[in-house]
C-alpha cells in the first residue's frame, strides 16, 4: 500500500514539473511547440505555417499555359464620324468661300483582346473595344481566325459578350476566391498588336472607385467614366496597355480573377496602375445577357455624394450612409418622399457603408420590389418604402475613342 502511494506521488510531481516546464517554454518560446509538430509531421501543423515556409515558385508558366489559349485577340472594323479640317476662322470668308467645319465617316480597325469563357463560343471583353463595329474578327490561340457577332453589351460596366461557332475552345476556369491586396497576377492580352503578351505584377487594391471629378487623369483606351457607375475595380501594377482592353488578369493558378479595361491617362507621368473589372461582376453581366440580351438593375432615382463630416460626426461606425444630392422627378425616390441631403443608412436588411456601396446593392434589386430605406433627415431618424424600377439606359460616351 506504501509503496502504491509512493509511486502515485512520484507520478504527480512528475505531472507538476511537467507542467510547470512547459508553462516556462510556451511562455517565452511561444512557436516552439508548433514548430515540433511540423518537423514530426504530428497533427496540428498548420496550412499557414506549411505556406509561409514554402517558397515562391520561380516561374508562372503554368498559369500562363493554363490561361493564355482561352485569351483571344480581336480585331474591329469601324465606321466613325470625324471632323472635317475648317479652312477659315471667319464666318464671313465661311459663307463666301465655303469650308464650314463638317464632318465625313471614315473607317477605322481597331484592337483589343477577349477571353473564351463558355465552349459555346461565348467571348468576354470590354464594350468600348466593340462599340460601333461593322465587323468583328477574333484570332484564337491556335491560329484559327472567327468571324464574331455581338450577343449584348453593357455600357455601365464596359463589358460585351461576343459569340463565335468554333469547336473544340479552350475556355479559362474563373476563380473560386476573390483576389487580395498582395497577390500576384498576370495580364494576358494583345498590347499593340504584340500577341500573347503576359505581365506580372500585384493587386494593388480592391473595390477600388475612382473620382469622377478628375476623370480626365483616367483613360480606358477609349472609355470615358460613368459619373454613375457603381463599378468597384482591381487595381494592378501589372502592365496594361493599349490592345490589353478585354484580356484576362488571372491569379498564379491560371484562373480568371478580372478584365482589364482601364490604366492611368498615358498623358500623366504615373505610371504601374492600372484597373480591371471583377471576375465575379464580369460574369454576372455575362449571365444576364446571354439569357436575355442586356443586364436589368434596380434603380431608386436618386444622386448620392459621401455624408459631409459634420454630418457624420453622430453616425455609428458601421453605417456611414450616402448623402442625397438630387431626386429625379416621378422616380421611386420621389414617389417614397426622399429628398435632398437626406442621408441614407440603410436599404432593406443591409447597412450602407458609401454611395457605391448604395449604388450596388440598389443594382442588385430586382425592379418591381418594395423595399425599406432608412436614413436620417435634418438629424432625425426617417423610415420610407420605396418600390424600385428597372434603372434606365445609361450613355457612355465614346466618340473620343483613340487607338485602341
Amino acid at each position: 500500500m506504501k509503496h502504491a502511494a509512493g509511486t502515485l506521488a512520484f507520478l504527480a510531481r512528475c505531472v507538476v514539473v511537467g507542467l510547470a516546464a512547459a508553462f516556462v517554454i510556451g511562455l517565452f518560446w511561444p512557436s516552439s511547440g508548433q514548430r515540433l509538430r511540423t518537423r514530426l509531421h504530428l497533427p496540428g501543423a498548420t496550412a499557414a505555417n506549411a505556406q509561409a515556409a514554402a517558397p515562391a515558385p520561380a516561374s508562372y508558366a503554368d498559369a500562363v499555359a493554363a490561361a493564355a489559349p482561352s485569351v483571344v485577340n480581336i480585331y474591329v472594323n469601324k465606321i466613325v464620324n470625324a471632323p472635317a479640317i475648317k479652312m477659315y476662322d471667319n464666318p464671313v470668308l465661311q459663307q463666301m468661300l465655303g469650308g464650314t467645319l463638317t464632318t465625313y465617316a471614315r473607317r477605322e480597325q481597331t484592337l483589343g483582346s477577349g477571353v473564351i469563357v463558355s465552349a459555346q463560343g461565348y467571348v468576354l471583353t470590354n464594350y468600348h473595344v466593340i462599340s460601333h463595329a461593322t465587323d468583328i474578327q477574333v484570332l484564337l490561340y491556335d491560329g484559327r481566325v472567327a468571324q464574331a457577332h455581338v450577343v449584348g453589351s453593357d455600357e455601365e460596366t464596359d463589358l460585351a459578350v461576343l459569340k463565335i461557332d468554333a469547336g473544340n475552345l479552350p475556355v479559362i476556369q474563373l476563380a473560386e476566391q476573390k483576389p487580395r491586396p498582395g497577390d500576384v497576377v498576370l495580364a494576358i492580352g494583345n498590347p499593340l498588336g504584340l500577341n500573347q503578351t503576359v505581365s506580372m505584377g500585384i493587386v494593388s487594391a480592391v473595390g477600388r472607385q475612382l473620382n469622377v471629378s478628375s476623370a480626365e487623369d483616367f483613360s480606358a483606351m477609349g472609355r470615358q467614366l460613368n459619373a454613375s457607375s457603381a463599378e468597384d475595380f482591381i487595381q494592378t501594377d501589372a502592365a496594361i496597355n493599349p490592345g490589353n482592353s478585354g484580356g484576362a488578369l488571372v491569379n498564379v493558378e491560371g484562373q480568371l480573377v478580372g478584365i482589364n479595361t482601364l490604366l492611368i491617362n498615358r498623358n500623366t507621368s504615373t505610371k504601374n496602375i492600372g484597373f480591371a473589372i471583377p471576375a465575379d461582376t464580369a460574369k454576372n453581366v455575362l449571365d444576364q445577357i446571354v439569357a436575355t440580351g442586356h443586364v436589368v438593375r434596380g434603380w431608386l432615382g436618386a444622386d448620392y455624394s459621401f455624408v459631409p463630416v459634420a454630418a457624420n460626426g453622430g453616425l455609428p461606425a458601421a453605417a456611414r450612409g450616402a448623402s442625397v444630392t438630387d431626386v429625379y422627378p416621378g422616380s421611386p425616390a420621389a414617389l417614397a418622399g426622399i429628398q435632398p441631403h437626406d442621408i441614407l443608412l440603410r436599404i432593406g436588411d443591409d447597412d450602407i457603408r458609401d454611395p457605391a456601396d448604395l449604388r450596388r446593392r440598389e443594382s442588385a434589386i430586382k425592379p418591381g420590389t418594395s423595399v425599406e430605406i432608412s436614413g436620417l433627415r435634418n438629424g432625425s431618424p426617417f423610415h420610407v418604402t420605396a418600390k424600385l424600377t428597372e434603372r434606365p439606359p445609361m450613355s457612355v460616351d465614346t466618340s473620343t475613342a483613340s487607338d485602341e
